[in-house]
């Protein structure tokens, strides 16, 4: 039985505001940049390879400054640092009271693009903020207590200011499964705590989640009516024909009332038409693709030839993309795994960051999300597996730590020949190895998330996908999985596929994969571009769907035992990324229709 659970409203669970519904719709006006001088400074302490402030990490930055009375009297300055005005959904406040009082600085967040600047406020004890469309808010300060609206005496992760207009993010502490905490604690504190990890890797969780695939004589359920709009159906081999896939352990509520599924049909999901699911074992793509003989790709071995793939198409032209950066993951100091002459002993991290404060990373969607969000999926790897320490990117860039951004602000740099998604300030996504000439286009990258080397590549040139040149090489590839350089494990994979001028993003399963069969599925349902994310555990590989009927919303795994990771409150379910803060970062989902 499909074990899909109904909670209430997710935000009265965590934080108990109300969500206000604006869009994510780009700058309808021209943001306010510094002039070309300003901007001149900031980019060389971006390129500066030094120890900085993750503000001095922020090339576009714009500031604006006021000097202002506390509700006590003390004369003090007020800071507004518009973190990237082309995005413009991010800022930092500081109060500085010099010696008579305490300075302190507020991450703030608003549900929209609004070009937040700092005028002078016409009553004493106020800071005054406004924006674009007449937004224009007063709150009270002191030079003691800061802000005076009650946005720290509750710890929450987002504390409405304004009216609820703006967001406080609050620095809090994110949920961590006992796995998640064992491995921070080995790779932290237990010397040769990575070994440890990589001799349970291999005798404890190698085809741990593997699900076979179990298959029935038969039509198997007929899947709804195709369309041009439709995601593209793989190329399948002929035995699959009369052949259907029991997918019992698949989670999530199909138009159709069976989970015997044709192998590699996409099926609809109930209440989410933008949202469509197909199962596969590579055992059934064509001959073509699953035995094709190339320098960069290993054979599939018998068991990942049964191992069942999930794959979950999200039409791009329907939906918005979003990434968030966890509480404690990925973080920005150096991977372990650089190598000590790729290594700058003189600084905190690969550039020159260590830390994210004063900004505050809370791992969970937004207050103005939470309704529209209508999946959540875990994203790549942590800093500690994020950098290379074999092959040609352990030797440039400081390792090739892979970078991330989060609403327009850098927290690690994008590195040439990473595999990247990339999320554009007007909505558009794209998956694509970063190129150092595609730095041009950093000021309207909204998010963005590396996570090591294409595992299919598109050459824009000839206008063709190939396999990416390191897919079969453990080291290079910096795959993880064992040091015997067995690779078969579960996985998470994420995909580009487009038909005709329709093109959607695919997140794949694999219940048990390599890198090599997992770029041999990814090909045969025609993407055109293909990475890495997670591995090795449901918490890692964890996807939901969050469909609403009626006043309700249900929750909805891609494979069922997901569940586990979630939490209870109230005797509801709380689901992860949603309900409460998480450690690690994630992707979330949500409808074009909710903007304006």
């Amino acid at each position: 039985m499909r074990r899909s659970k109904i909670y209430a409203r997710a935000r009265s669970i965590c934080f108990g505001v109300t969500a206000l519904l604006f869009g994510t719709s780009s700058f309808a006006l021209r943001p306010e940049v510094p002039p070309p001088e300003v901007l001149a400074r900031q980019q060389a302490q971006f390129d500066a390879n030094v120890t900085k402030t993750i503000l001095e990490l922020q090339p576009f930055r714009s500031e604006s400054q006021v000097t202002t009375t506390g509700a006590n009297g003390v004369k003090g300055i007020a800071t507004l640092v518009n973190l990237n005005p082309f995005v413009g959904t991010w800022y930092l406040l500081s109060l500085d009271w010099g010696s008579g009082g305490k300075s302190t600085q507020y991450h703030l967040e608003s549900p929209h693009p609004q070009g937040l600047r700092l005028v002078q406020a016409a009553d004493p004890g106020t800071v005054r903020l406004v924006g674009m469309d007449k937004f224009s808010c007063a709150t009270p300060i002191d030079s003691k207590r800061g802000l005076l609206e009650d946005i720290t005496a509750v710890v929450l992760p987002y504390a409405p200011l304004c009216e609820g207009a703006l967001y406080v993010r609050n620095q809090v502490k994110g949920h961590a499964t006992s796995l998640e905490r064992a491995t921070d604690f080995l790779r932290d504190h237990v010397w040769g705590g990575e070994k440890v990890i990589t001799l349970v890797k291999d005798k404890v969780y190698r085809d741990k989640f593997l699900d076979k695939a179990a298959s029935a004589a038969g039509a198997g359920a007929a899947p709804e009516p195709s369309s041009p709009s439709d995601p593209m159906i793989p190329m399948l081999a002929p035995e699959s024909a009369g052949r259907s896939i029991v997918a019992d352990h698949l989670g999530l509520d199909l138009v159709v009332s069976t989970t015997d599924l044709d192998p590699g049909r996409w099926y609809a999901v109930r209440d989410l038409p933008a949202v469509s699911v197909s199962v596969i074992a590579p055992q059934y793509i064509d001959a073509s693709v699953r035995l094709a003989r190339r320098p960069m790709l290993n054979p599939v071995d018998p068991v990942e030839a049964g191992a069942l793939v999930y794959l979950v198409a999200f039409d791009t032209e329907r939906l918005n993309f979003h990434y968030a950066i966890g509480t404690e993951h990925p973080r920005l100091d150096w991977s372990e795994r650089t190598l000590p002459t790729s290594r700058d002993p003189r600084l905190p991290g690969p550039d020159g960051v260590g830390s994210a404060a004063p900004l505050v990373t809370n791992g969970m969607v937004g207050p103005a999300d939470v309704n529209g969000t209508i999946a959540t999926f875990a994203a790549g790897f942590k800093r500690a597996q994020g950098a290379f320490h074999y092959g040609p990117l352990a030797t440039q860039n400081y390792g090739s730590h892979y970078g991330f951004i989060q609403q327009g602000v850098t927290f690690s740099k994008l590195q040439p020949e990473l595999a990247s998604v990339l999320i554009m300030d007007d909505g558009t996504v794209d998956l694509r190895t970063w190129r150092a000439s595609d730095r041009s286009s950093l000021p309207h990258i909204r998010d963005a998330r590396q996570n090591g080397v294409p595992l299919i590549e598109y050459d824009a040139a000839k206008h063709t996908s190939a396999t990416g040149k390191f897919v079969n090489l453990w080291g290079p590839g910096n795959w993880s999985g064992s040091a015997g350089e067995d690779l078969r494990s579960l996985r998470a994979g994420l995909c580009l596929q487009e038909n005709g001028s329709h093109s959607f993003l695919i997140y794949g399963y694999f219940s048990a994969a390599t890198p090599s069969t997992m770029a041999r599925v990814f090909e045969a349902y025609h993407c055109r571009y293909a990475m890495h994310l997670d591995m090795n555990a449901l918490e890692h590989t964890y996807l939901a769907l969050y469909a609403r009927r009626g006043n309700q919303r249900v929750v909805e795994h891609l494979i069922d035992e997901m569940q586990v990771v979630d939490r209870s409150a109230r005797g509801q379910l709380a689901p992860r990324f949603l309900a409460f803060p998480d450690d690690r970062d994630f992707f979330y989902v949500t409808g074009r229709e909710a903007s304006p």
